[in-house]
């Protein structure tokens, strides 16, 4: 029987860390939300509230009727989840979809999106290095970084060194031709 628990009473990650039996005892209904930057994290509930839920269900005696769609569980379409407070630096990293909105805000406009080739180079360059920040903080790094090298490359894409340019075979004014 899928049952959907509801809660008013919200609490912080932190907080709760501190004395989870206190927050419990002072929860509605002994049902809890534990949140870390406004989302929640866990549900907690009391023993009384668990032996409810649970004689709510035997008294259904209905099958349980929760199925998972293979899809869950397929690597290709899995996001990289983020983790949680500061982290180093690592390959899979992606800023998130609303980064141009959001470096806009922080006071950085950028012109075109972000390539692959930039976040590349951002992210080699930071997982050598091993520091540690937060999502944000490195979603800021990334957005100073564009802006900085595109600055320095006048806003034109960086130049291909390994092109061969054609010859200009016209003689100038002033020359003798042969």
């Amino acid at each position: 029987m899928a049952v959907k628990i509801l809660t008013s009473t919200l609490i912080g990650l932190d907080q709760f860390r501190q004395d989870p039996v206190a927050a419990l005892q002072h929860a509605e209904q002994g049902t809890l939300a534990v949140l870390e930057q406004y989302a929640p994290v866990m549900y907690a509930i009391t023993p009384e509230r668990l032996a409810q839920l649970l004689a709510l269900e035997a008294a259904a005696q209905q099958p349980n009727d929760v199925m998972l769609d293979e899809s869950l569980f397929s690597s290709e379409s899995a996001p990289v989840a983020i983790p949680a407070g500061k982290f180093a630096m690592y390959p899979q990293w992606q800023p998130d979809a609303d980064f141009e909105r959001q470096a806009a805000i922080w006071g950085i406009a950028l012109s075109e999106p972000l390539t692959a080739t930039e976040l590349a180079g951002f992210t080699a360059y930071w997982q050598a290095e091993g520091r540690l920040f937060h999502h944000v903080q490195w979603q800021q790094k990334l957005a100073r970084s564009v802006q900085m090298q595109r600055a320095t490359q006048g806003g034109q894409p960086k130049r291909d060194i390994t092109r061969i340019t054609d010859p200009d075979r016209t003689t100038p004014d002033g020359f003798r031709g042969d």
